[in-house]
């Protein structure tokens, strides 16, 4: 199984890109994480730019594409997506590369509940399927957690991999 994970943060400390990295390294042999390091490289979306699409908008719709599923974590921004996360996004509406997709939503912070609400809106808008019993909170925030531990941390593993079998039971 090949699942596509996105970090809607662009910081080089994310603890989104963190979790994202430690379910990688935790996930089981069968499960092929590729994190997506582009989201930064995407023009900002404009429809006069869609025939010919650009190229770093055509590399992360065939990845996507390829993916049996989908990971996004984001931060909460304003009480809104990060907006290089809303970009990318925008640039999948126009195609169907998230139609009947499974997708997971991971929070970092318990206080981000505005940007989870509002992704998992536009992701059902674009038909992706949110499987709920993936989507999960795992307070990072104030923790001073690192990768390492967040990789040695028995119930941090067992949340990990329980969220990724969830997944992988909505892949047909």
């Amino acid at each position: 199984m090949k699942i596509l994970a996105i970090s809607g943060s662009l910081r080089k400390a994310s603890l989104n890109s963190m979790l994202l990295r430690a379910i990688a390294r935790v996930a089981p042999p069968d499960i092929d994480i590729i994190l997506y390091r582009g989201l930064g490289e995407l023009p900002l979306f404009n429809p006069d730019m869609e025939d010919p699409v650009p190229a770093a908008v055509a590399m992360l719709r065939e990845q996507i594409v390829a993916a049996d599923a989908i990971i996004i974590a984001s931060p909460e921004y304003a009480h809104g997506v990060s907006g290089v996360m809303k970009n990318a996004l925008d640039w999948m509406v126009g195609n169907e590369s998230f139609v009947y997709k499974p997708v997971a939503l991971l929070n970092t912070s318990p206080r981000a509940s505005h940007a989870f609400a509002a992704l998992r809106e536009t992701l059902t808008t674009m038909s992706a399927r949110v499987i709920d019993a993936a989507c999960i909170t795992v307070p990072l925030l104030g923790t001073g957690l690192v990768e390492d531990a967040i990789v040695r941390d028995p119930q941090l593993h067992q949340t990990l991999t329980a969220m990724l079998r969830s997944l992988r039971q909505a892949v047909p």
